[in-house]
Parts: structure tokens; C-alpha cells; sequence
């Protein structure tokens, strides 16, 4: 894999120009290969594995994302695996044990929560290839993996929220509320950095445009804001979203999967017109049921990344360098705008495109103390 971690954005000059630009489709198979001959070279007892996160394999997020990836691996490499699904902190160390006890050569853990399980096991079998998604697995904080069999799969996913706090930004200026929000699940960097990028954007449009967009939920500077606790779609996340909404915000963005659930849920409650964006996948494609709330999605190619770190390490070619996803290596990007392509504020998609080029170019330096490091 390609490691970049020049930034950039996107854009067209026109909405319809842009949805092809950003837009990322697709869904990989939800089923192990059949057996089919393998179409890449294959190391004897190659046996790739996967972990999830504790918000499960239909979160429409970055845990569906790993396993499409996975998915498509198998089907390519026309081998068999093993996929584990964690519904609390405490599968992880055991998930990954049994793992290690079916005889997996490669596993990937997803999420930055799995990242202490994932290198005691990695540690404790350096025999075995491992990757991790949304974590260098640098626990110690001493700028080393702390295994040296684990490659980190991460995203500096601040470039692309950048862009969806402009458009989010653009939009509440035009409707007239100029108020936007955000919320999180657990206050860790895979989910800050979406708030911090978010927040930025929205900087940014005011500076521009000379307009006064409040941003309420998250604070860049004192790295302070709204907080689930957790990726659960439960009464908590709804509860947070609301609270966000009673600022009279007219777009909001949930980061942490399947909280989106419980931000939808409380916008119906409301009756209102807020609108909502997406996270690591294009939610309004992932679920038909919120197309009509959701702005855009400010997504991550888990499903690549993991898809290349799996057939890579199938035919022996395993590199534990750190993969960065940026949008210059289109490890992140915006998607298309969907339903709304025709309402957005004239000469939106022409700013977005000239500020991904400026990213890209290095003119525009998109800072999150929350994005990874190379």
C-alpha cells in the first residue's frame, strides 16, 4: 500500500460532478468464498480473521465496513476465515484467543478499543500477522507499535470532515438558522477527529463568507464536548443528541456508528428539518430509512484498506509500515449529497472542490491533535 499523509478536498463544478468525485458505492459479499480456484498467490495455511468492535457487524459503519473488506478478500483469495463478533469490552481478549486457537495467520481487530487485547496477543504470538484498524497501537506513547507484528490501519478522516463542516456550515447559513452540531460516542481520537475536522470546516466557512455559523457539541481548543459513552443506539445516545438539537441547530453530525440511530429517532421526535451526516460509510446508502435526513457522509475505505492488508499478507508480502488514509489516497473522502444535490447553496460544490485541491496541494493544512501521525 501507498502511506500519504498529504491532505485534500474535493469538489466539481456542479452538485452532479461532485456526487462522482466523492460518492463510494458498492457493498462486498456477506458470505465466505465457496471454494472457488484463488485469483492472487496464496501462502500454504494462509487463514485471514476478523474482530469486531462491540457495535456488531450491521453497525452501517466501521465494523459492516471491515467485514465487506474481509468479505471481499476471502472471496478473491478463495480461501476460508473466521469472523468474530464482540458485543462488549470483554469479548475482545477472548475473541482473540480463539482466534489464535483456530489456527488464524492474519487478524485484524477493529477499532481502537481492541488496541491493548490486540498487542498482548500480537506479543504473545509473533508468529501471527495482525492489523488494526483506527489505532497505532502505540500504548505507551513512545511514537512505536508496540508489537512488532501489528500494522496499523488509520485515517486522517479530519481532511474529509473538514469538508462536510463547510457544507454543513453552508447549508445552515442558507437556511438561516446558522447553527450546527455534533456528537460523540467514546471520547477517543478515530472519533475527535471527525469533530475536530467538522469543527475546522465550519471555521472555515465563516472566515470565508464572513458568516457567523455556531458549531455546538464540540470545542477544538479545550478538546471538550458531547459524549455517548459508548456506541450503543440506546436512551443515553438519544438523550445526547437532544441535547444537542435543543440548541436549535438545523444540522448535526453523530460520530460513533450506531448512535446515528438514536440521533434519527430524536430528530422524528422533534418534527423538525434537521438534517443529519454520516460517518466511515455512505449512510444514506447503508440505510434507505434515513436517506431523507442525511445531508452527506464523511466516510473512511475501511473495506480497501482491510481487503489490501489481507491480500497482501496472503501472499507473503506482509509490511507492518502503517497505512494512512488521506484524501489524496482517497483513504477518506466525502460522498455524494444524494437527495439533496439539487438544493445545495449555489457554488458549494465548486468551493469544496477548490478547498480538496488546496488540501491535496498542501495549502490547506487540516490540524487535529487527533489525527494519525506518520
Amino acid at each position: 500500500m501507498t502511506i500519504s499523509t498529504t491532505k485534500k478536498l474535493l469538489g466539481a463544478t456542479g452538485a452532479a460532478a461532485l456526487l462522482v468525485a466523492l460518492a463510494a458505492c458498492g457493498s462486498a459479499p456477506e458470505a465466505s468464498p465457496s471454494g472457488a480456484a484463488p485469483e492472487a498467490d496464496v501462502v500454504d495455511g494462509f487463514k485471514p480473521c476478523l474482530i469486531s468492535d462491540e457495535g456488531g457487524w450491521n453497525d452501517k459503519s466501521f465494523n459492516q465496513s471491515a467485514k465487506e473488506g474481509m468479505d471481499a478478500a476471502l472471496e478473491e483469495l478463495g480461501v476460508e476465515g473466521i469472523e468474530l463478533e464482540s458485543t462488549t469490552p470483554n469479548d475482545y481478549a477472548p475473541n482473540l484467543e480463539e482466534l489464535v486457537a483456530q489456527g488464524c495467520s492474519f487478524i485484524v481487530s477493529v477499532g481502537f478499543n481492541l488496541s491493548a487485547a490486540t498487542v498482548e496477543s500480537a506479543n504473545n504470538n509473533p508468529d501471527i500477522d495482525y492489523a488494526i484498524i483506527d489505532d497505532l497501537a502505540d500504548n505507551d506513547f513512545n511514537n512505536e507499535t508496540d508489537a512488532p507484528n501489528i500494522k496499523p490501519l488509520v485515517f486522517n478522516t479530519a481532511e474529509a470532515a473538514y469538508l462536510g463542516g463547510y457544507a454543513a456550515a453552508a447549508w445552515s447559513a442558507e437556511s438561516g438558522v446558522n447553527k450546527v452540531g455534533t456528537f460523540g460516542g467514546m471520547q477517543i481520537p478515530s472519533v475527535a477527529v471527525f469533530m475536530d475536522g467538522y469543527a475546522l470546516g465550519v471555521e472555515k466557512y465563516n472566515e470565508d463568507k464572513g458568516a457567523s455559523v455556531d458549531l455546538f457539541g464540540w470545542n477544538v481548543a479545550d478538546q471538550e464536548g458531547s459524549f455517548t459513552g459508548g456506541f450503543a443506539a440506546n436512551d443515553t445516545a438519544k438523550q445526547t443528541a437532544q441535547g444537542v438539537l435543543d440548541q436549535g441547530v438545523d444540522v448535526i453530525l453523530p460520530v460513533g456508528g450506531p448512535i446515528y440511530e438514536s440521533a434519527a429517532a430524536a430528530i422524528a421526535d422533534g418534527g423538525s428539518d434537521v438534517l443529519m451526516l454520516g460517518v466511515d460509510s455512505d449512510l444514506a446508502v447503508k440505510d434507505s430509512g434515513v436517506s431523507d435526513i442525511t445531508l452527506v457522509s464523511i466516510m473512511k475505505a475501511i473495506d480497501v484498506a482491510v481487503k489490501d492488508a489481507t491480500v497482501e499478507a496472503a501472499a507473503g508480502d506482509f509490511d507492518v509500515a502503517p497505512y494512512i488514509g488521506t484524501l489524496e489516497n482517497e483513504g477518506v473522502k466525502l460522498s455524494g449529497f444524494g437527495d439533496f444535490e439539487a438544493e445545495l447553496p449555489e457554488g458549494l460544490a465548486d468551493e469544496l472542490s477548490a478547498l480538496q485541491e488546496a488540501i491535496i496541494a498542501g495549502d490547506i493544512t487540516v490540524e487535529s491533535k487527533n489525527s494519525p501521525q506518520q
